[in-house]
C-alpha cells in the first residue's frame, strides 16, 4: 500500500466528496484521481452518486464524472488499511 493509498483510506471510513476528501489529504486533483483509480481497482472503494446511492461504474465513468462522486472504503479496503 502507497503513502497515498493509506491517506485516502483513513479518510473513508465514512461517505465522502471528492472535494472534501481532496481538502483533507491534501493531495493534488490528479494525484487524488489516480490513488481512487487504482484503491476502486484494487476493491478497496465504493463510489456513490450520493451519500446513499451505491453505484457499480466503468473505468470510463470514473474518467468522466470523479469529482461528481462520492467514496467509501469497502470492507477489503479497512482490512488492507488496518494491517499497514
Amino acid at each position: 500500500m502507497t503513502e497515498e493509498e493509506y491517506l485516502v483510506l483513513d479518510e473513508l471510513y465514512f461517505v465522502t466528496s471528492f472535494d472534501n476528501l481532496k481538502q483533507e489529504t491534501n493531495l493534488s486533483e490528479e494525484s487524488l484521481k489516480l490513488t481512487l483509480k487504482t484503491t476502486i481497482e484494487k476493491g478497496w472503494v465504493r463510489c456513490f452518486n450520493s451519500p446513499e446511492e451505491e453505484i457499480e461504474i466503468t473505468m470510463d465513468d470514473f474518467e468522466e464524472h470523479y469529482t461528481s462522486f462520492f467514496y467509501l472504503a469497502s470492507k477489503k479496503g479497512l482490512f488492507a488499511h488496518n494491517a499497514q
